[in-house]
């Protein structure tokens, strides 16, 4: 049983199935139903119609680069039958499609969480931008009130600073006088026992 695959879409057509379209110089087009081939009639090209596998492979929607394709390629080399070999065969087919898969489902996942990453950051910038159609008006009386007795308190707070450091202190001269000869006879006494 050969699987064509539509030439429009990239689809699978399976036997029994789609049209065929022959050109006049005896290319083969195969189509899977028939809104691929009106497409193809009025000359549309598949890269730029969104829903073929040709656009989202291009704009990267879907896996390009894979080694698992290279499995897809048709190989027109006669075989003789081998009942071991055709099992073989299909095992082998069975674990390609697994693996492929697999790997197609964590491009699609890597796809999404990059595409999650984008709209919170876009978020984000969005909330930032309008803020103030967020926030309460109230919250940011609140907010101006409280600077403004902060800023008070602190200019009180200088206010009474500079006025301690402007007072000053009276010392009587005859007090100052004996304090210093006594500092001074300490001291002398001091490098005596020294000496």
């Amino acid at each position: 049983m050969r699987i064509e695959t539509c030439f429009f879409c990239s689809n699978k057509i399976y036997p029994g199935h789609g049209m065929v379209f022959v050109r006049n110089d005896c290319k083969v087009f195969r189509f899977c139903r028939s809104k691929c081939r009106r497409a193809f009639n009025k000359k549309k090209n598949p890269r730029k119609i969104r829903w073929t596998k040709a656009y989202r492979k291009t704009n990267a929607k879907e896996l390009t680069v894979d080694p698992s394709f290279e499995f897809e390629k048709r190989r027109n080399v006669p075989v003789k039958y081998d009942r071991e070999l055709w099992n073989k065969t299909i095992e082998a087919v069975k674990k390609i499609n697994e693996i492929k898969h697999r790997r197609e489902c964590h491009f699609v996942m890597e796809r999404l969480r990059k595409a999650r990453e984008y709209e919170i950051h876009r978020d984000i910038v969005d909330v930032q931008k309008n803020i103030s159609l967020i926030r309460s008006p109230a919250i940011g009386l609140k907010e101006r009130r409280a600077k403004e007795e902060a800023q008070e308190s602190a200019l009180l707070m200088d206010v009474e600073a500079e006025e301690e450091e402007e007072e000053i202190q009276y010392v009587d001269a005859r007090k100052l006088e004996k304090q210093l000869e006594e500092s001074a006879a300490l001291e002398d006494d001091e490098e005596m026992l020294r000496a």
